[in-house]
């Protein structure tokens, strides 16, 4: 899509130009919220590269056309291009305070304005498409822009985090190295200065945040990569360890069609019930996931998750007692 922003720039000029609006640099800029030396390059390229007969009317400060009956080439923009930024949109609407949602919107809306042709419009996919996320904590919009920033520009980046785990709420400086979106929340990957490791941290739970003026050479992907990827959801690392799980027949009707791992593995077995193997680094967040299924699954292993499994039915059961006992 790089190489259709910028003829979403050519097709607007264009059209002011056939307007006699005579167009510039400043009004280029500001329309597309870009450096005016980036505009005048764009309308050097323009004149040099397309071919755009542009003349420049010192009296009227603008452009406009020495032979009329120029045109440029048509913009090629699919449908499914155009289904993919709206469809986008939809995902990511809310994740970041709605910071991604309205800058896709924004840029939704000046597509459209030069691709009238293609007949898709906007409120037809928002009627049509929806994305639903539950749980999940929305990034403040600030924090998510210095977040970004950090990540493009490499720079250390300040903020306090709280952890829920222990209640309490702790100074970090981190290089920041992959921002992921996990479950409609976003999560920073990032190298922790005190500790010298990799840590993750949510960024609905940073406050404070604070983009250094400390830049840093990045370390190559493949000493951090093993952090995002390899075993089962967002708790990675170099230790894994199989997990397996045995769906009653009923359950197995639904998880025979799911993914939960790319390199899963399913059994079927004679009763219609089957066994799902899958790798993790970490049993906090398959242990809540299990429990979801109640007694439509039984945890075959490793031995500590299914001891775990029967200590939190024993805890849930002994509430239950208690409170019909009241």
């Amino acid at each position: 899509m790089a190489g259709h922003l910028k003829f979403i720039r050519y097709y607007w000029f264009d059209r002011q130009v056939r307007a006699g609006r005579y167009p510039n640099a400043t009004t280029l800029a500001e329309h597309f919220e870009i450096s005016t030396k980036t505009a005048q390059r764009n309308i050097d390229y323009m004149r040099d590269q397309l071919a755009m007969p542009l003349e420049y009317d010192s009296r009227r400060k603008g452009y406009y056309y020495t032979d009329v009956d120029f045109s440029l080439p048509a913009l090629q923009v699919s449908q499914n291009e155009l289904l993919a930024i709206l469809l986008a949109q939809n995902l990511l609407a809310d994740s970041a305070g709605g910071l991604i949602s309205r800058e896709i919107e924004r840029f939704g809306r000046r597509l459209f304005a030069a691709t009238d042709h293609i007949g898709l419009g906007a409120e037809r996919i928002a009627t049509a498409f929806s994305a639903v996320w539950n749980a999940y904590t929305p990034a403040d919009p600030r924090a998510f822009r210095l977040v970004a920033d950090s990540l493009l520009q490499s720079r250390r980046l300040q903020f306090h985090y709280f952890s829920p785990a222990s209640g309490e709420r702790s100074e970090r400086l981190v290089e920041p190295y992959h921002l992921q979106h996990y479950l409609g929340s976003w999560v920073l990957l990032a190298r922790c200065c005190e500790k010298q490791d990799w840590r993750k941290f949510n960024l609905g739970r940073m406050s404070d945040v604070q983009l250094t003026s400390d830049s840093f050479t990045p370390l190559p992907p493949a000493s951090w990569k093993r952090e995002l990827e390899g075993a089962f959801g967002l708790f990675q690392g170099l230790k894994h360890q199989q997990v397996v799980l045995h769906f009653n027949a009923y359950r197995a009707r639904w998880i025979r069609h799911e993914i939960w791992h790319p390199e899963q593995e399913v059994e079927e077995c004679p009763d219609g019930s089957l066994i799902l193997r899958f790798k993790v680094a970490d049993l906090r967040e398959i242990k809540l996931r299990v429990l979801q299924f109640g007694a439509d699954v039984e945890v075959l292993a490793p031995e500590a998750l299914r001891r775990e499994i029967v200590e939190e039915a024993q805890r849930i059961s002994g509430l239950y007692a208690e409170k019909n006992h009241m």
